[in-house]
């Protein structure tokens, strides 16, 4: 029987005792993703769709996987500040749902992947080369809404249709400049097909909700439309607010509107949204370029209508109407 040699029998056992640590190593490899909030508080159900989507895909905080959390805490200067820390932390991803959030990361990174889910264009907004190939190191979801805001115009008047004169509330700098003219466009050949006169008000920050709303009542107008922009989100209950305080009936570009008061929704859902941006995360962690991943479009629209609300107005939703809703809270 042939002896193996001392020196060739310890490097076998060696190896041989290295491949289960290598391989535990590669399994107990944790990966590190950085979420950057608009307003946590304003949308933690979106957050939470996120994290059960990486719950469905086998993430476990503390186990397989580090969340490192910013929140702007609906003040969106703070929003760049934010992007460093977190990049600072060497995270492998970043989760940057809001149009702001995603720009600021990309501004600061041209390296780490970033997966937004929600921005209306993200090839207008910049974020993005084109919707099939985005390039760089930027993909995600978008949520339509440019195309939605005549639409949700439309939704609007068939709802209220007395309603002669539609506000139409915008942050000049909310979003990217073209962004902001087409869906101002959308909304004036909307209105011009409807037969309703606009009144477009710009606000500066929530700081000028009240004077925006003030304006509105003195130029007589009887109902209200919000543009999909950020700060809009992180301060909707402020606006669902002023438009009871001011009875207008109002038509927003999400269901949390609703959910906080407002009469209602048309557009893509939010939640649904960042939980399947969990997907794009997890392509990502396992070696896939951003770049080559395409931007997902919602194919799937909800109105939502609160029927409490349009009770508080006085205002009697047209059965036509109930019927093609998705969901009426009563």
């Amino acid at each position: 029987m042939d002896r193996v040699p001392r020196r060739d029998f310890l490097i076998a056992a060696a190896a041989l005792l290295a491949a289960p640590l290598a391989a535990e190593a590669q399994q107990a490899k944790v990966a590190r993703i950085g979420v950057l909030a608009g307003n946590r508080a304003a949308g933690p159900h979106t957050l939470e769709a996120f994290l059960q989507g990486l719950r469905d895909l086998g993430y476990v905080e503390g186990r397989n996987v580090v969340i490192e959390y910013r929140d702007a805490e609906g003040k969106p200067e703070r929003i760049p500040a934010l992007a460093a820390e977190l990049l600072a932390l060497k995270v492998d991803i970043v989760f940057a749902p809001s149009t702001p959030a995603a720009l600021a990361t990309k501004q600061a990174t041209r390296t780490v992947p970033i997966v937004f889910a929600g921005p209306a264009d993200p090839v207008t907004d910049g974020l993005v080369t084109s919707l099939a190939r985005p390039g760089g190191n930027v993909t995600g979801l978008s949520n339509l809404s440019t195309e939605l805001v005549g639409k949700r115009l439309e939704q609007l008047k068939q709802a209220a249709p007395e309603v002669s004169r539609v506000a139409v509330l915008w942050h000049q700098g909310g979003t990217d400049g073209r962004t902001e003219k087409d869906m101002l466009k959308a909304a004036e050949v909307a209105a011009r097909s409807l037969g309703v006169q606009l009144q477009l008000v710009e606000t500066r920050g929530p700081a000028d909700f009240d004077r925006a709303f003030s304006e509105m009542t003195k130029a007589r107008a009887g109902a209200l439309t919000v543009l999909p922009i950020a700060i809009f989100s992180f301060h909707r209950r402020r606006l669902v607010g002023l438009a009871a305080t001011y009875r207008l009936p109002a038509a927003y570009p999400a269901r949390e509107y609703v959910d906080a008061g407002g009469l209602m929704s048309y557009g893509a859902n939010l939640a649904d949204l960042h939980q399947r941006a969990a997907t794009y995360v997890d392509r990502i962690l396992k070696g896939a370029k951003p770049g080559d991943l395409p931007v997902e479009q919602p194919t799937k629209f909800e109105l939502v209508i609160n029927l409490k609300t349009a009770k508080d107005l006085g205002l009697t939703i047209p059965q036509s109407v109930l019927t093609r809703a998705d969901e009426v809270i009563q």
